[in-house]
């Protein structure tokens, strides 16, 4: 069978190493999550989002996850040697980006080609061996790479294996004019044996209103065939779902964010519920929270904080606990920022706080592991963060974390 080659290629060993720049992750836990105090505190999270490089990541959870992930979508950078910058601002003129508030979100540049599959092709195998054996992989790419992903997944799963290459179309502005506007993305979808989850209902639609009119009217329309017009159909290898635009209501700011409609799709095709699922390119946190919405358990993972962050508010939204660990390698960055903080019985009030994106309470702090019990953000489109939390109880030992809207931790423990 041919195979992709290039100079550099190679398959790192991810076996534990030497150096700390090497080898697993040495995974931290960071905090325990329970969204609006859902779980708390008993429920031990079967959710995880991590902070790291995601290759060291996935080799510190070979021992545990190997070949237990149902399903597996991967949506990598796409080669297109750009810098995405995510939003921060709030209630902006989307048509006056000079003024815009920006933060960095992550950078797609490569030296050349050989670069970029030095990194994708080892976790392409990485997540070869955490895919259980009647799991589905999804590859998120698009015309930058999408062919020399094919051929790196032909041999890492074997060509036989490839179940569908969906094309996922949408529209808007280009800035093309000498060649017809790419608005498409490719998905290609490989299994790692022919037992494998489908669910054909899930994922039916309705009939093109002409097709339904056309075998109304004539009994040899399909030559005979008559579908099930009432049950739908399942879908062909070509999707349309809208991106998420600058006004659209799904929009968090980070770049590239995919639509929630998109991953639902593919979770409810490809898993059931229960299953554990995993994402460890989850950019803005798009795959978990649709994920935990309908009822899967997620492995989420990113190398940028900004990501993380994102994906950690957006999760708020899905009511499941969840943890947060990272690399011991990287550290939150810290402001030096401050704020008051004043307690009324059950009642936390913050008072005059930098600008925050976010804040939580531990209500019975350890010193050891942040147990969030109640959260506030700040509006994703216009309007201020509340400055008051009710907690479920009487506080015993408060401990406040908060992160600015430059993504930088506070940090303050209120004595009760």
């Amino acid at each position: 069978m041919p195979t992709l080659t290039w100079l550099t290629k190679s398959l790192p060993d991810p076996r534990p190493a030497l150096s700390a720049d090497e080898g697993p992750a040495d995974l931290v836990l960071e905090a325990v999550t329970y969204p609006q105090g859902h779980g708390y505190p008993d429920v031990l999270p079967e959710n995880h989002l991590y902070w790291g490089d995601n290759f060291k990541v996935m080799a510190a959870l070979l021992p545990q996850y190997e070949g237990r992930i149902d399903l597996i979508y991967a949506d990598p950078p796409f080669f297109t040697n750009k810098r995405y910058p995510a939003r921060i601002g709030r209630g902006e003129d989307s048509r006056r980006p000079q003024e815009w508030q920006l933060a960095e979100g992550y950078a797609d540049r490569w030296s050349d080609i050989d670069a970029y599959l030095n990194v994708l092709y080892p976790r392409l195998a990485l997540m070869h061996r955490l895919l259980a054996p009647n799991g589905t992989f999804y590859l998120h790419l698009d015309w930058h790479a999408d062919a020399y992903a094919r051929l790196l997944l032909d041999e890492i799963f074997g060509r036989e294996h490839l179940l569908n290459e969906i094309v996922w179309l949408y529209h808007g502005p280009s800035p093309i004019r000498h060649a017809f506007n790419r608005k498409h993305d490719i998905i290609l979808v490989y299994t790692k044996s022919g037992d494998y989850t489908f669910n054909t209902d899930a994922v039916r639609e309705p009939y093109n209103p002409s097709t339904v009119k056309t075998f109304n009217s004539s009994p040899k329309a399909g030559f005979g065939k008559i579908p099930d017009l009432e049950r739908g159909k399942v879908p062909e290898d070509w999707w349309y779902f809208p991106v998420v635009a600058r006004l659209h209501n799904e929009r968090t700011g980070y770049p590239t964010q995919k639509p929630e409609a998109l991953l639902e799709r593919i979770l409810l095709a490809s898993s059931n519920p229960g299953d554990l699922v995993a994402d460890f390119f989850c950019g803005s946190g798009t795959f978990p929270l649709v994920a935990a919405r309908l009822g899967r358990h997620f492995l989420a993972c990113d190398v940028t904080w900004r990501a993380v962050h994102t994906s950690r508010v957006r999760l708020l939204e899905g009511q499941q606990p969840f943890t947060l660990q990272r690399d011991s390698f990287i550290q939150i960055p810290l402001s030096h920022a401050t704020f008051n903080s004043q307690q009324a019985n059950r009642t936390i009030v913050l008072e005059n706080p930098p600008a925050l994106d976010y804040w939580e309470v531990d209500p019975a702090w350890d010193g050891i592991t942040f147990k969030s019990t109640m959260q506030a953000r700040r509006p994703l489109r216009s309007g201020s963060i509340p400055l008051k939390l009710e907690l479920p109880s009487v506080p015993r030992n408060v401990c406040i974390r908060a992160i600015t809207v430059d993504g930088e931790q506070i940090q303050k423990g209120l004595h009760v």
